[in-house]
């Protein structure tokens, strides 16, 4: 696919800069296929500076996961269910972490790739922390919802576990395609507080209204990439079995692993997710308020 032209508009911020690299993303309105192909050029174009903040995150995530499990099994001598408990629950908070920290640096990264102007992971993390209180505003009470129905799975999970399992099944025939629909109608919201430097409420309302219509197009886009994430995982769920084979099933190498494999699983689907978040605000710009529209100098 070929680059936007670097001249002229070139999406949320300035015009590249002459003779910088142009940007990763066509500056102009997207077919789904594009949607689909383009996000994943916006994490290679990137790709070291991804890698570098997925990697520092990872291990300091299953540290924190590895050290609350070892002390709570350390102060219930060993019981099962408060090393269970403690992985669940400390893997949860690593992993809304990691997913906070690759969100806010993918956005940052991929809106500087549109305006041309391509920047390193310490860049990335100075743009976020500019704006990581409206993000973690926005952020927060969909965190909390996914945190409680989590926890609650897990407890009905240990209890009935025939009941658990039944309604994993019909959750995930005929209540995924609705929970999309639901996330999808804040999907550009953290672009927008990138972008336009805007707040929590702001951001709701502005996203809200460049969604309108759209809502079931970006939820086969959001369904689309779910499936083709299970698809890229399944090699990395065989690299975890080849691990066990010869790593053995002792306690600790299999909650290593498990949860190490998680986070791992959530890195890279969060990295997808975000630069789809950058290609999705970009398209609805394009089409909502002719973003890529040139206005020729003499005119201004």
């Amino acid at each position: 696919m070929l680059p936007a032209d670097p001249a002229g508009a070139v999406g949320a911020e300035d015009d590249p800069a002459p003779g910088s690299v142009g940007p990763t993303v066509p500056v102009r309105p997207l077919t789904f296929r594009e949607l689909l192909d383009v996000p994943f050029a916006l994490v290679q174009a990137n790709i070291g500076a991804l890698v570098r903040l997925a990697a520092a995150g990872l291990v300091v995530a299953e540290i924190f996961v590895m050290a609350v499990t070892v002390g709570v099994s350390t102060l219930t001598d060993g019981s099962d269910d408060g090393i269970w408990w403690a992985a669940v629950l400390s893997t949860v908070l690593a992993a809304w972490a990691l997913r906070f920290l690759l969100r806010g640096t993918t956005v940052a990264l991929g809106l500087a790739d549109v305006a041309g102007r391509r920047i390193g992971w310490r860049a990335a993390l100075d743009r976020m922390g500019s704006v990581v209180q409206p993000m973690a505003l926005f952020e927060l009470p969909y965190t909390l919802i996914w945190a409680v129905t989590f926890i609650a799975f897990c407890l009905l999970l240990n209890a009935v576990p025939a009941l658990g399992i039944t309604l994993l099944v019909l959750f995930a025939f005929f209540g995924v395609p609705f929970v999309g629909r639901w996330r999808v109608r804040h999907y550009v919201a953290v672009p927008v507080i990138f972008a336009e430097r805007a707040d929590r409420t702001t951001a709701a309302g502005r996203t809200k209204l460049l969604v309108a219509g759209k809502e079931w197009s970006l939820t086969g886009l959001w369904l689309a990439h779910r499936g083709l994430l299970l698809l890229l995982m399944l090699p990395l769920l065989g690299l975890g079995l080849f691990i066990a084979d010869f790593s053995g099933t002792r306690m600790w190498t299999v909650v290593t692993l498990t949860t190490s494999a998680m986070l791992l699983f959530l890195a890279f689907g969060e990295l997808v997710e975000s630069a789809t978040r950058v290609v999705s605000y970009l398209d609805l710009r394009c089409r909502r308020e002719g973003l890529d529209i040139r206005i020729p100098e003499q005119v201004r």
